[in-house]
């Protein structure tokens, strides 16, 4: 019991400084929305249900182009499929756990919780208080995004309609994206995707995002066996 209530202690410590990160990017977010005319309660259900950055952005984006349902939600699908990776990476880790909490887990199962867990757990799979250590990294860091968003949220809806906020979304998306930028599979995938988002914008049904977010992913991870190749 006094490991548990350490580890959590301790995922919640390392979760603080992420706030200067998270919740800038929770206002944007929630303007973005506020932008592309979701309602603040429709809005504040995806965010609880999907809590997905980069899927909420997509979404949003096609939303406000007024793309088929089905068309966004393809698009969100596809900007997720980084999770189906974190999933298989982390599994080994909460194997023996009950199903609930690998419930919970799965949930909470985003960017900035997996990287300081397998930072701190990665050579040390078989070290106890795994599951404590990830919900005290993930329960402040989802009440940060959920509020943030939510001020954002207000504040877009309380500023004129006159004012253009469809720069929003977009540039949401560059402030994620630019961090991410550390190696060359990862600038192979930003180019090519962004280069296929403007040659397909005037695909039908609005399909340029899923169609850019595909090819990035294929670029990205051929690229990245390329220059695994040339490096062994």
């Amino acid at each position: 019991m006094q490991l548990a209530r350490t580890e959590f202690k301790a995922g919640l410590r390392a979760s603080l400084p992420l706030f200067i990160a998270i919740g800038p990017f929770g206002l944007v977010t929630g303007v973005a929305m506020a932008a592309g005319g979701i309602p603040p309660l429709e809005a504040m259900a995806m965010s609880i249900l999907v809590y997905a950055d980069a899927a909420m952005l997509a979404a949003t984006q096609m939303i406000a182009a007024d793309s088929p349902a089905l068309v966004v939600v393809a698009a969100a699908f596809i900007v997720n499929l980084r999770l189906f990776m974190y999933s298989a990476s982390i599994r080994p880790y909460f194997a023996g756990e009950s199903l609930w909490r690998r419930v919970l887990v799965s949930y909470a199962l985003v960017d900035n919780p997996y990287a300081l867990f397998i930072q701190r757990f990665g050579a040390h799979p078989e070290a106890p208080g795994k599951f404590e250590f990830f919900i005290g990294l993930a329960i402040p860091i989802w009440f940060c995004w959920q509020v943030t968003l939510g001020i954002g949220l207000l504040v877009g809806n309380q500023l004129p309609a006159a004012w253009k906020l469809d720069f929003a979304a977009p540039l949401a998306f560059i402030a994620m994206s630019i961090p991410l930028l550390r190696d060359k599979p990862m600038v192979a995938a930003a180019v090519s995707a962004g280069a296929t988002a403007v040659l397909a914008h005037g695909l039908p049904l609005r399909s340029g995002m899923a169609l850019a977010a595909v090819v990035g992913i294929l670029v990205g991870l051929l690229s990245e066996r390329i220059w695994s190749v040339k490096s062994a």
